[in-house]
C-alpha cells in the first residue's frame, strides 16, 4: 500500500516497545491505515511525491483510549440542558449544590423540568434525599437528582405528580430494583437501580432534553478535547444502537466505541450488526455488575466503614457488607458465564469490593476451566478493582483476567476514603496500580464517565505521583512509572478492548488515530503534567477532526429521530 499523507513532528511517541520514537508517520487517507513509521526518508519512500505536513513543535502520540465508559449517558446527564453537580465540577459541598438549586429555580422558565447529576453524599455531606427535601427548592417544577454512582435517583413531589402514580404510590417494584416508600406506601422521592430509576425519571428526562443526540455529541467533543479517540459503552442495550450509529455516521465523528452488552437484556449474547463499519462500532463483550459502589455502602467488602460524622451524615451502613450485597448467586452468575463462553464472548464484570473481586475470580476460574479456556487469550475482565489486593491481582494474571483500574476512585475520592470513610491502611491503597504492575498485570485507567470527567493526562499525573487533586499523597507504594501510566491510556486500554491489533500504538498496519500534544509527557514534570502538556487536536483514521463541524453535523439531525434516547439511557446502570 502506498501512502498519500506524511506527518512529521518534534517527536512521535509510538508506544511500540520495539521502536518507541519516530520522526515521521505515513498513512493512506482513504483507508486510514498507517503505511510507514520511522525516519522521514523511510516514510517518503512509501509516498512518492508527497510533501510532508510538519506539525512543528507538536508531539504526536496514538490517540488515548478509555476502556470503560458510558458516552451517551454521560452526554445526557452532564451536558446542557442537564446540570453536572459533582465535586469535580466545583460543587465541593452540599451547600454549593443547594445554592445552585435556589438560583436555577428563580432563573429557569416556570414549570421547566430540570435534571441534576452527580450528587455525592459522603463527599459533599448530603443526606439521602426525599421528595420533601427537594420540594423546599423546587415547589412546582419537576426535578430529578441522580446520585453519582448511577444507582440511585431522588425526585420531588412535582415529579411524582406528573408520573401519574395513583395516590402518590409507585407501582410494584420491578425485578432487581425498588422504589423508596413511606409507611403509608406513598413515594418518598427515591428509586434504586435501573428499572425503577427509568420509571421515575423517564417523563422528566423526555421533557428536559429537547435534542438528546446533541447532548451526547457534546460529550464526544469533551472526549476528543481530552485526546481520546476510542471509548466504550459498558451498559449497552439494543435500543441505544441508533444513537451510537448516528453519532458515528457523520464525517467528523471523533470517537470509536466498543459495546459491552448488559446481561440484563435477553439478547446480550446476540451479535451486533450495523451499516457503520465494525472498526468504528463493535460489540466487544457482555457486562455484569457483581456489587454496588463505595459511594453509598453497597459494595461487597470484608471491612467496615469508619463510624464517624462523614458516614453518619451520608447515612451509609457501617458494615462490613460481605457477600450480603452481591447482585448474583453463584448459580445465577455461573449460568451467565456459561452462556457467554458458549457464545465466544469477552466478559466484563464490575467489582469494587474485595469480596466482590473474589466472587468474580472464583466464578471465572470455574467457568474458564469448564469451557477449556484456561491458558487461552480470552481477556475476561474485572472492572474497577477499587479495593483490590495484591494477591487478587496475582490470581487475575494467572487466570489471564484483564485489569482495567478505576483511576477516578483515587483521583476524586481518596481524600475521603483515606481516613474518613475507611482506615488509612485500606483507604490509602485504593486503586492499587503498583500492586497490579508488580503482579505482571497490563493495567488501563478509566473515568467510568459520567462518574468522573474523562481526562487521561490527569489519570497519568495522579497515578504516577499518587497525589489527588488536593495535592495530598495517598499510598505512594502504589505509584507507577510514567511509561506504565501512558501504556494504561493507550496500548493497554486497546488490549483490554481486544483492539490492540489495530489501535493503541503508531505501527504499520494500524489505524492512524493520533493525539497531538503541546509537549512530551515523558520529559515534562509529571507532578504538573496537565499544566505543561495540552491536547492540541486529534486524528481519527487519518482525518484531522474538526469538532465544530462535528457538532454542526449532529445539530442537523432531526431531534425527533432520537426522542426516546433519554428513556433508553435511563434503563442503563453506570459503573
Amino acid at each position: 500500500m502506498t501512502a498519500d499523507t506524511i506527518l512529521t513532528a518534534s517527536s512521535i511517541i509510538t508506544m511500540d516497545p520495539d521502536s518507541p520514537r519516530a520522526q515521521a508517520v505515513a498513512f493512506d487517507s482513504a483507508s486510514g491505515i498507517i503505511v510507514a513509521v520511522g525516519s522521514l526518508a523511510e516514510c517518503q519512500a512509501t509516498a512518492p511525491g508527497v510533501t510532508p505536513t510538519d506539525l512543528g513543535t507538536d508531539v504526536l502520540m496514538p490517540g488515548f483510549i478509555e476502556a470503560h465508559s458510558h458516552p451517551v449517558i454521560s452526554g445526557l446527564y452532564t451536558q446542557e440542558p442537564s446540570h453536572w453537580i459533582s465535586r469535580s465540577q466545583g460543587f465541593a459541598t452540599y451547600a454549593d449544590v443547594q445554592a445552585l438549586w435556589r438560583k436555577l429555580d428563580q432563573s429557569l422558565p416556570a414549570g421547566q423540568p430540570a435534571i441534576f447529576y452527580g450528587l455525592e453524599r459522603p463527599g459533599q455531606g448530603a443526606p439521602e434525599l426525599t421528595n420533601t427535601d427537594l420540594d423546599e427548592f423546587f415547589a412546582s417544577r419537576p426535578v430529578i437528582v441522580m446520585d453519582i454512582s448511577g444507582h440511585e435517583i431522588y425526585f420531588n413531589s412535582a415529579t411524582i405528580k406528573i408520573n401519574g402514580w395513583v395516590d402518590g404510590k409507585p407501582p410494584s417494584d420491578p425485578e432487581a430494583a425498588r422504589y423508596g416508600r413511606n409507611a403509608d406506601g406513598t413515594s418518598n422521592g427515591r428509586a434504586y437501580e435501573p428499572a425503577a430509576v427509568l420509571a421515575a425519571a423517564a417523563k422528566v428526562q423526555g421533557a428536559a432534553i429537547p435534542h438528546p443526540l446533541l447532548s451526547a455529541a457534546r460529550w464526544y467533543r469533551k472526549l476528543a478535547e481530552a485526546g481520546i479517540t476510542t471509548s466504550s459503552e459498558h451498559a449497552f442495550s439494543t435500543a441505544m444502537a441508533p444513537a451510537y450509529e448516528a453519532l458515528a455516521s457523520v464525517p467528523d465523528s471523533p470517537i470509536r466505541v466498543g459495546f459491552y452488552h448488559a446481561a440484563t437484556e435477553p439478547s446480550y449474547t446476540q451479535p451486533f450488526t450495523s451499516k457503520i463499519p465494525e472498526a468504528r462500532l463493535w460489540k466487544a463483550g457482555i457486562k455484569m455488575w457483581s456489587d454496588g459502589t463505595p459511594f453509598n455502602g453497597t459494595f461487597a467488602a470484608s471491612f467496615p466503614y469508619l463510624e464517624d460524622s462523614t458516614t453518619k451524615n451520608a447515612q451509609i451502613p457501617i458494615g462490613p457488607s460481605g457477600d450480603s450485597v452481591l447482585n448474583y448467586s453463584r448459580v445465577q452468575f455461573d449460568a451467565i458465564l456459561d452462556q457467554a463462553a458458549e457464545a465466544g464472548m469477552q466478559v466484563a464484570v464490575h467489582a469494587h469490593g474485595d469480596v466482590a473481586i473474589d466472587f468474580v475470580l472464583d466464578g471465572y476460574a470455574s467457568a474458564l476451566a469448564r469451557h477449556g479456556l484456561l491458558g487461552t487469550d480470552h481477556r475476561w475482565r474485572i472492572e474497577h478493582w477499587t479495593t483490590g489486593r495484591a494477591d487478587q491481582f496475582q490470581r487475575a494474571v494467572a487466570l489471564g483476567v484483564a485489569t482495567p483500574l478505576a483511576a477516578y476512585q483515587f483521583i476524586y475520592q481518596d481524600d475521603m476514603y483515606d481516613g474518613k470513610l475507611f482506615p488509612s491502611k485500606i483507604g490509602s491503597q485504593v486503586c492499587a496500580a503498583g500492586d497490579a504492575v508488580r503482579a505482571g498485570a497490563r493495567i488501563s485507567f478509566h473515568s467510568d464517565s459520567p462518574v468522573a470527567p474523562a481526562l487521561p493526562l490527569l489519570d497519568v499525573q495522579c497515578m504516577v505521583t499518587r497525589r489527588t487533586l488536593s495535592g495530598d499523597i495517598h499510598g505512594p507504594n502504589q505509584a507507577v512509572s510514567v511509561d506504565d501510566a501512558l501504556k494504561a491510556v493507550t496500548i493497554n486500554a486497546a488490549y483490554h478492548l481486544r483492539r490492540d491489533h489495530d489501535l493503541g500504538s503508531i505501527e504499520v498496519g494500524k489505524f492512524a488515530d493520533f493525539v497531538s500534544l503541546s509537549a512530551d509527557p515523558y520529559t515534562a514534570d509529571v507532578a504538573a503534567l496537565t499544566d505543561q502538556v495540552k491536547v492540541l487536536g486529534t486524528w481519527m483514521q487519518g482525518r484531522k477532526i474538526d469538532l465544530d463541524s462535528f457538532i454542526s453535523e449532529i445539530q442537523s439531525i432531526d431531534p425527533s429521530e432520537h426522542a426516546e434516547l433519554p428513556d433508553h439511557a435511563a434503563r442503563n446502570k453506570c459503573c
